[in-house]
């Protein structure tokens, strides 16, 4: 479909058979909200994600030069027949991937940079005496701050020392808050076995098992039950110093022996050395069985140095305005600019306006109750798919498809209307949001509803109905009309 100027007004659908669609045809309005609807296993995440994210993602990668194509995932072609005239496409998924270690609240919705650009130019910094200087223009004119207890001249913190995937890490957990070691009860879970039937378990998973033969040169008896050996002998095991060891070695598979010189590796050393080569998660998998984790002593987990924990912002540090939720903080923040001297606070407030222009966008989505140093690991599917949600407004794409899963999940309903802004917002930018959803409420606002059913699996993937709110209502083999007329009564009540 196209207007008077020969400008598509519709995303073209034709056969589209992904996993259980039945080779349907289906047009989606561009620049509007349009709600998939149906039962669980109807089509409806066939449709948006398997047909319209597949075909606009893969196609925005396409367009792209062939140096940059190599390095990226080779997207694979949706099944269907024809997709026309589909925008560049973003998929807000149900299911997030889960964050990195170093990931927090903070640093994925990026209200962490305010804070610390804060922190660098508005607080008092510490001398490397121990005295601290009041706040001043200085440090934004990146000029020398002078003690007036000690004379030391310095210079005040950039945002950037004040983060710990850089510059403020704690130099004992690297910026990760917690600290791994090794975990001496893994080390020989059985020891009714002998050192050489595979009891010290890392010298079987992480290191040749040559090491039994070095243990065995050290004065190890390596044919007896573990349980059964010397104090001295299990202390060579656990921590035994990395001597050199000439061995005869003799191959069990090739059959080949020879004459070698190996370093003796402890089954604590064996651990470390591992951890300290991990570069992927498989890797992480071999070793983290020998491990316990735990807080780190030096920063208490806070992930920062003590210089970054340094400056004083309305009497606080850092790490603890990251420990107030995020309402808390909002409040804390408007208090900031009153707080300095007067030629400070313009800049202040353009700070704080820049911060609550991402914080409101999270409340609206009922994030308040978040603290900024909460781990991103730790939150739901539901949370990290508000933050994508917020962080795509604030981003001010235009000529995009939104397709998102489920955004209500999780969500309270005071706050549905603060998920309907936002999509709002999306479509005022000149976006195009597609929503997998079941809240009736959310789905009662779309612009167009296409309907798949009737049921689930084998007998779904068919539009059952298709329309604006009106027309589904109205429609007798929708299964969803009767719901959404209800909420409309209750609305015009």
């Amino acid at each position: 479909m196209t207007d008077a100027k020969n400008l598509p007004t519709h995303i073209q659908i034709r056969g589209a058979k992904a996993h259980n669609l039945k080779n349907i045809d289906v047009d989606i309005p561009l620049n509007k909200i349009t709600g998939i609807a149906g039962v669980s296993g109807s089509g409806k995440s066939s449709l948006a994600l398997g047909v319209l994210y597949a075909e606009g993602s893969r196609r925005y990668l396409e367009s792209l030069s062939t140096y940059t194509r190599r390095r990226m995932t080779e997207a694979s072609r949706a099944q269907v027949d024809e997709v026309r005239y589909v925008p560049a496409s973003l998929a807000l998924h149900q299911r997030p991937g889960v964050p990195g270690i170093r990931s927090t609240f903070g640093t994925s919705t990026e209200l962490l940079n305010s804070l610390r650009l804060m922190y660098s130019r508005l607080a008092k910094h510490r001398c490397p005496n121990g005295h601290y200087v009041e706040p001043s223009l200085a440090v934004a004119a990146e000029q020398e701050l002078v003690c007036p207890e000690c004379g030391e001249h310095f210079y005040g913190p950039g945002a950037e020392d004040l983060a710990f995937n850089s510059g403020g890490a704690c130099p004992e957990c690297e910026g990760t808050g917690v600290v791994r070691t090794v975990d001496e009860s893994t080390l020989v879970p059985d020891e009714s076995l002998t050192i050489d039937e595979g009891a010290v378990l890392p010298w079987q998973t992480l290191m040749w098992s040559l090491m039994k033969d070095i243990a065995r040169e050290m004065g190890v008896r390596t044919d007896v039950p573990f349980c059964q050996l010397t104090k001295k002998e299990r202390e060579i095991v656990f921590h035994g110093p990395a001597e050199k060891k000439h061995i005869l070695y003799h191959n069990p598979n090739t059959g080949i022996a020879g004459e070698m010189d190996f370093t003796y590796f402890n089954a604590t050393y064996t651990v470390e050395n591992a951890l300290s080569k991990v570069k992927d998660e498989k890797g992480m998998k071999r070793v983290e069985k020998f491990l316990h984790e735990g807080t780190c002593p030096c920063c208490k987990g806070t992930r920062l140095s003590d210089k970054a924990r340094a400056p004083l912002l309305q009497g606080i540090s850092l790490d603890k305005a990251c420990e107030m939720t995020l309402s808390e903080l909002i409040e804390w923040v408007a208090k900031v600019p009153s707080s300095l001297p007067e030629e400070m606070r313009s800049m202040a407030e353009r700070i704080v306006e820049s911060f609550n222009d991402t914080a409101r966008r999270l409340v609206q989505l009922g994030l308040s109750y978040i603290s900024l140093d909460r781990a991103a690991s730790t939150l739901s599917t539901g949370e990290r798919q508000r933050m994508q949600l917020a962080r795509a407004v604030r981003n001010r794409t235009t000529g995009v498809l939104y397709v998102l899963d489920e955004p209500s999940i999780g969500l309270h309903p005071s706050n549905l209307e603060g998920l309907i802004g936002v999509m709002d917002d999306l479509i005022a930018d000149g976006n195009t949001v597609v929503l997998v959803d079941h809240d009736i409420q959310v789905l009662s606002h779309a612009d167009w509803i296409v309907e798949l059913g009737p049921e689930a699996g084998a007998k779904g993937g068919n539009v059952i109905a298709l329309g604006t709110v009106a027309d589904v209502c109205a429609n007798p083999d929708s299964r969803i009309g009767p719901f959404l007329q209800r909420t409309m009564e209750e609305r015009r009540g």
